[in-house]
C-alpha cells in the first residue's frame, strides 16, 4: 500500500491505547514501543511480501532480514518471531520448506527464536516475520527528536527496487542483482549495535516508501527539514542507469507523487531524472538511517571505519520545513 492511502486509512481508525504504550499509530514508527517495567519495553513489528527473487530459500531470508530490521532500527535487539506465510495449495511443499527454512536461518542469525506463526492460503506466496524484541526504554531511536544541524547517515546502498525490476523485465545483469541480493541479506544487526556507542537522535531503516518517504517521516514527526545531495548518495551497481532507462517499480511512483504534494520536495534545477528516482526507489531490507548530532556523527564514521562497517554522511537536518535536494 502506498503511503498516501495508508494514510487515509489509518486516520479512520479509532483504537485502544495504554498508558504503558510508548509508541503507537499516533506517530509514523518503525514498530510498537510497550514498556513492562523500568528497564524493559517490548518492541513489536510484522512485515511480509511476495516474492522478490527465484531462489525460494534466499526468498525465505530477505523477507526475515526486511522484517528483522524494524527491530534494529528502534535501538532493540530481537528475541522471538512468528512466520507469517500465504501460498497456493499447488505448491510444491520443497519450495515452501525452503522458504520457511531461510527464514528461520536469518533469525537463527538474529540470535532470535522462531516459534511458530500462521498461515493461509492464497494464489501468490508470500512471507515474512512477525518480530518481539527488548529495549531499555532510554535507548529507544525514535522516528522523531531530530535537530536542525543533526547529519543524516546511510548504512547501504539504494537501489535494490530498480534492479529487481530490470530483472523482472528481463532487462537487467544479474551481477547486479547479485550485489542487490547480497545487501538485502545482510542484517542491520552490526550497523544497530556500533550506532549505539554514540547518542543517535532519531533512527529509521529504508524500506517500501524509499529514502525520502522514510526520511520525511523523521522530519515531520521531529517539526524541521532535511537537506539531501544526490551526489553523496551510494547506489549498488546498476540502479542508477536503470533508473535513467525509466525502468523502476510502480512503488516508486506512489511514493514520489505522496512527497512531491505541496511544494513539501524542492530541487535543484540541475537535479537529474535517475537521481530523482533514486530518491524515491522502494527498498527491500534496507540500510539503517540515522540523524545525530555532528560530534556524534563524526564519531560514528570512525567507528564503522574501524569496524569495516559502511557508513555515508548523505544530507543534514535543517531547521526549514520541507526536503531539499541539491546536486
Amino acid at each position: 500500500m502506498g503511503p498516501g492511502a495508508l494514510a487515509n486509512v489509518l486516520a479512520a481508525l479509532r483504537l485502544p491505547t495504554s498508558p504503558n504504550l510508548l509508541i503507537g499509530l499516533e506517530v509514523s514508527d518503525d514498530a510498537a514501543v510497550y514498556q513492562i517495567n523500568a528497564d524493559t519495553a517490548i518492541v513489536q513489528t510484522v512485515d511480509f511480501f511476495p516474492p522478490i527473487v527465484d531462489d525460494p530459500y534466499t526468498f525465505g531470508a530477505i523477507a526475515a532480514a526486511n522484517a528483522l530490521s524494524d527491530i534494529y532500527a528502534m535501538g532493540a535487539q530481537p528475541i522471538l518471531a512468528l512466520a507469517v506465510a500465504a501460498f497456493p495449495d499447488d505448491l510444491a511443499t520443497e519450495i515452501l520448506t525452503a522458504i520457511l527454512q531461510g527464514g528461520a536461518d536469518k533469525v537463527a542469525e538474529a540470535g532470535a527464536a522462531l516459534a511458530g506463526g500462521h498461515t493461509v492460503t492464497d494464489r501468490e506466496p508470500k512471507y515474512g516475520l512477525c518480530v518481539t524484541g527488548t529495549v531499555h526504554p532510554a535507548r529507544i531511536t525514535p522516528k522523531a527528536g531530530a535537530q536542525p544541524g543533526d547529519r543524516l547517515l546511510l548504512t547501504k546502498p539504494l537501489g535494490t527496487g530498480l534492479i529487481t525490476t530490470a530483472i523482472k523485465n528481463d532487462r537487467g545483469d544479474p551481477a547486479h542483482l547479485d550485489a542487490a541480493i547480497a545487501s538485502m541479506l545482510r542484517l542491520n544487526r552490526r550497523a544497530a549495535e556500533l550506532s549505539q556507542r554514540v547518542a543517535i537522535h532519531s533512527a529509521t531503516d529504508i524500506t517500501g516508501f524509499g529514502l525520502l518517504g522514510h526520511a520525511a517521516e523523521i522530519a515531520r514527526n521531529s517539526g524541521v527539514g532535511m537537506r539531501f545531495s544526490v551526489s553523496r548518495l551510494p547506489a549498488l551497481p546498476g540502479a542508477r542507469a536503470y533508473a535513467a532507462a525509466g525502468i523502476f517499480p510502480g512503488g516508486l511512483e506512489r511514493n514520489l507523487t505522496f512527497l512531491e504534494q505541496d511544494g513539501y520536495v524542492r530541487y535543484a534545477v540541475t537535479l537529474e531524472h535517475a537521481d530523482r528516482l533514486l530518491l524515491y526507489d522502494p527498498q527491500t531490507s534496507g540500510g539503517l538511517f540515522f540523524a545525530a548530532p555532528p560530534a556524534a556523527a563524526a564519531e560514528l564514521q570512525g567507528i564503522f571505519a574501524a569496524e569495516g562497517e559502511d557508513l555515508w554522511e548523505i544530507g543534514e537536518v535543517t531547521a526549514e520545513v520541507g526536503i531539499t535536494i541539491t546536486a
